[in-house]
């Protein structure tokens, strides 16, 4: 009898430490995930904090831009072959006038949401009798 009420606390326990068991797991992650969040904001907070200064963003335009302040000279190496040498600042091309702007794509799904929907055509299911004696 005394056996059987041991067995019977430790099969109810054991459900519940399982159950505190992956509720720690859960919690464990959560807090890995909270410092992780913390580092990335913290991380875009220094950008935010570089773009604030006047300096970093001079230095920006410089290399990405290829720009100069009044009163200086830009140089460009052009070799043999008439390309310009090393690192090219350049923009993005403009879209061409055949690109596809998005209030043209949401349009196009208000319009079709419009439209009658395409009647399925229904599969032919095959008769059993003629397929086995195909195969015979």
């Amino acid at each position: 009898m005394l056996l059987s009420v041991v067995l019977l606390l430790i099969a109810s326990y054991t459900s519940s430490l399982h159950a505190w068991w992956d509720q720690k797991g859960q919690i464990e992650s959560a807090n890995a995930e909270i410092v992780m969040r913390k580092d990335a904001i913290k991380g875009l907070q220094d950008d935010q904090a570089r773009w604030i200064d006047r300096a970093f963003v001079e230095q920006q335009a410089r290399e990405r831009f290829g720009w100069v302040l009044p009163g200086e000279v830009g140089y460009r190496v052009i070799g043999s072959d008439g390309k310009v040498q090393g690192d090219v600042p350049t923009l993005d091309a403009p879209p061409g006038p055949m690109a596809k702007q998005w209030y043209d794509s949401l349009w196009g799904t208000v319009v079709e949401s419009g439209k009658e929907p395409k009647k399925m055509k229904k599969a032919v299911e095959p008769d059993p009798n003629v397929v086995l004696k195909k195969k015979k």
